[in-house]
């Protein structure tokens, strides 16, 4: 198992992790799949996606939209791509509804069995433990989050876009002293790609647990694999 975890993904300063992926993928094929977070009707968000992938020879070139599955035929399919992209969006919905179409485990067997799943903000929230650190994004708390166990790929809690607001980084110590599990988080423009003994980190993500704070680069990010 090979998971990328994006904080954004369509900007210039994730080129050096996008060539790494797309050497990755490319070593298997060129198909990715794309599972929507949400309806998309026009398809603006895989239109977009499928141009990006393009331009580095990889074919985005299954769509599955979870509220319309047309049952084993298509899900075999999205299991057969080389990469499966998991997008962002409202990572609480999300989850549910991959949970009710029975896609969660069916995807983290995917995953373990060798897959590379790639996840963009909600998609990498959900490559982790539980998605709690997602409801300060709404201003919640998320020790109040007791329904948030997702896909369990990476030993750690991912929160993106740490950028965006600087009162994520206080809750998110506070946070830290609450949960057994460490905090990855990212500004836009960085991530990490880790399984299979590679551990590879881009840009200048923080480590934030027991209250603490320490640079997320490879040595750290070694470490935290090691304990899981």
């Amino acid at each position: 198992m090979i998971t990328a975890l994006y904080s954004d993904q369509l900007i210039a300063e994730n080129a050096p992790m996008d060539r790494r992926l797309a050497a990755l993928i490319l070593s298997r094929g060129n198909r990715i799949g794309y599972i929507a977070s949400a309806p998309e009707p026009r398809r603006e968000f895989f239109d977009e996606k499928r141009q990006y992938y393009f331009n580095y020879g990889l074919s985005l070139d299954l769509f599955v939209d979870l509220d319309a599955l047309s049952g084993d035929e298509e899900i075999g399919r999205l299991f057969s791509c080389n990469a499966i992209h998991l997008t962002g969006g409202h990572t609480g919905d999300f989850l549910r509804r991959l949970r009710q179409r029975g896609m969660l485990e069916r995807l983290r067997a995917w995953a373990l069995d060798d897959g590379i799943p790639v996840g963009t903000s909600a998609g990498a929230i959900l490559m982790t433990p539980t998605i709690a650190a997602d409801t300060l994004f709404s201003g919640g708390s998320p020790d109040a989050d007791r329904d948030g166990a997702a896909l369990d790929l990476v030993p750690f809690e991912f929160f993106p876009h740490l950028n965006d607001d600087p009162g994520y980084f206080p809750a998110l110590l506070r946070y830290s002293e609450t949960t057994a599990n460490p905090i990855v988080a990212c500004r836009d423009g960085e991530g990490q790609i880790v399984g299979n003994g590679l551990v590879e980190v881009f840009g200048a993500p923080l480590i934030i647990s027991d209250g603490f704070v320490e640079a997320a680069d490879r040595v750290r990010i070694v470490d935290l694999l090691s304990r899981a």
